[in-house]
């Protein structure tokens, strides 16, 4: 089958030729259809993030189920489904306490000497589990979640991450209520869905920070009842001028120092700063001693903090009543050969989301 692979960082990813093993108990054979091009996927191409190189990357993604390994009952061969980039055990303390986004274990029969994919006799990685900028894919099960009829992969692969991150960064992290006031740094996939989220969770001011105009203009379409163009002015004034010292919830939707401190120094006094951003893991974050007196709250968010099975339904309800855009996320298309420009256009800033066309259902 074909794949993407990134075999040096800072390096363009090569379309080959790869083969990929059978399932085994508690996995599926996935045929994947779409996958989104995600800022966290560049990370490892960037090398701000470690890999085990070679690596296929991609966990933004949809597809079609295959074939499934023993074991495996709530999917079966012909379900649509996205690949949801955490694969919960089910049995740690995470899992039992309902939290399957931090589960501890991710644990897989899998033996390390019967790699998924192979170029030759030699291993490849897969990113996150999913390894999606590929035609196919063998993952854990647990992480699989059927997408209902008449909902295209397209837009599931985008419920995959960028949604499913963003909507639940505001309902399930920092639960924003009804009447609050919002700053969003950062309006790309991740950042427009926060805004959306915000709005539908009854924000009355919703307040996007990026340094790209367009964008900004995109962000209004999304919600946003303010903009702040952050190349222009200072951003953590502005926001702290337009709320009256500052936001009650503020978010991080790029992954850098700067922007996080600037997210918890535009919150006001009581106010939750929430990092979505993957911020690189040797970074250090400098906030104010004054925390204690401003009762300040600086909280991450890893998927959304995510209740897959029931949160992924949800959101595709939420599309289906016209409260969620997915559809404008999407800025560009490209073949599964495309993948470097649509990388190129990401780093330009250029896009909300580009989305890799890779298989048909």
């Amino acid at each position: 089958m074909k794949a993407a692979v990134l075999n040096a960082p800072k390096t363009p990813l090569s379309i080959e030729e790869l083969t990929i093993d059978e399932p085994i108990a508690g996995e599926a054979l996935v045929r994947v259809v779409a996958a989104g091009v995600c800022h966290s996927d560049l990370h490892f191409i960037e090398g701000t993030y470690p890999g085990r190189l070679p690596m296929v990357l991609g966990h933004e993604v949809a597809g079609v189920v295959e074939k499934v390994g023993p074991g495996v009952t709530h999917v079966k061969a012909g379900d649509r489904v996205i690949m949801g980039f955490v694969q919960p055990c089910g049995h740690c303390k995470y899992c039992d306490a309902g939290r399957p986004n931090l589960c501890q274990t991710r644990t897989t029969a899998r033996a390390a000497d019967r790699p998924i994919l192979k170029r030759g006799d030699q291993a490849v990685s897969g990113m996150a589990g999913t390894a999606g900028f590929a035609q196919q894919s063998v993952m854990p099960a647990t992480g699989l979640v059927q997408v209902p009829d008449g909902i295209g992969l397209d837009v599931a692969a985008l419920v995959g991450c960028s949604v499913m991150t963003g909507y639940g960064a505001v309902v399930n992290t920092a639960k924003v209520e009804p009447g609050s006031t919002v700053a969003v740094i950062g309006a790309g996939g991740v950042g427009l869905n926060i805004i959306q989220a915000a709005r539908l969770a009854g924000a009355s001011r919703i307040i996007a920070v990026d340094m790209v105009e367009a964008k900004l203009g995109v962000a209004k379409q999304f919600g946003a009842t303010d903009t702040v163009n952050a190349g222009d002015t200072d951003p953590v004034k502005k926001v702290q001028e337009l709320t009256g010292g500052g936001a009650d919830f503020t978010f991080e939707a790029i992954g850098l120092k700067v922007t996080a401190e600037q997210a918890y120094a535009m919150a006001g006094r009581g106010g939750t700063a929430v990092i979505v951003g993957m911020i690189p893991p040797m970074d250090q974050i400098s906030i104010s001693g004054m925390i204690w007196m401003q009762e300040k709250t600086l909280k991450g968010s890893y998927y959304g903090s995510a209740r897959f099975h029931t949160d992924m339904p949800r959101i595709f309800d939420l599309y289906r009543q016209g409260k969620l855009n997915i559809e404008g996320l999407v800025t560009k298309r490209f073949p599964l050969e495309g993948i470097n420009e649509a990388f190129d256009l990401l780093r330009s800033g250029a896009v909300s989301r580009s989305v890799l066309e890779i298989g048909a259902e």
